[in-house]
């Protein structure tokens, strides 16, 4: 019973240490954002990394990083966007995408978990749903802020080009890393 205990603490720490590594390769991501004039959201890698994160770390783990980046966020260090940071960026125009990051993540894992096919098609599909619903959370909580109408124009219509080739290049690496590193188990 005592070897049972101390496995499954070692299973816990090692998915905490895990999704913490994640959280900070995300955070590694926010520079790599443009501002649009046109819109508060702007274009961003980080994104898609949350997909390639639920993809690879599976649904629980890929959730705890997100929870992680979250409250990174919050307490103000700069994870977000551009380094943006902040209660206020949660809650602000953009703030929808960011909670959709966690929802994504979870749901592009649990997919990836329950498939009996691991190709690049039934990747990009997982992906695409977590694209959806990112665009979903995030463009109904900018409704509040902008209505409906504009918030699927500045919101969900400027990215729909740029994603779709993203989820492409995110769908070949995290086949890369699947096929490159199958030996080591996280």
């Amino acid at each position: 019973m005592v070897a049972i205990a101390i496995r499954e603490e070692k299973t816990v720490t090692k998915d905490i240490a895990i999704a913490f590594g994640a959280s900070l390769i995300l955070a590694l991501a926010s520079p790599f954002a443009i501002p649009l004039p046109f819109t508060p959201v702007p274009l961003v890698l980080q994104c898609q990394l949350v997909f390639f994160l639920g993809a690879f770390l599976g649904s629980k783990r890929a959730a705890i990083a997100l929870l992680f980046f979250l409250i990174e966020g919050a307490m103000g260090y700069p994870v977000f966007a551009m380094g943006g940071s902040g209660i206020a960026r949660l809650i602000g125009p953009s703030g929808g995408y960011l909670i959709g990051y966690l929802a994504a993540a979870y749901v592009v894992g649990f997919l990836e978990e329950r498939s009996s096919k691991k190709g690049a098609i039934s990747l990009f599909n997982h992906m695409a749903i977590g694209n959806l619903i990112v665009y979903l959370c995030g463009a109904s909580y900018l409704a509040t802020f902008v209505g409906i109408e504009k918030a699927i124009l500045l919101g969900v219509a400027p990215f729909i080009l740029g994603d779709l080739l993203k989820l492409l290049c995110f769908t070949r690496l995290a086949l890369f890393f699947r096929k490159e590193n199958s030996r080591y188990v996280l």
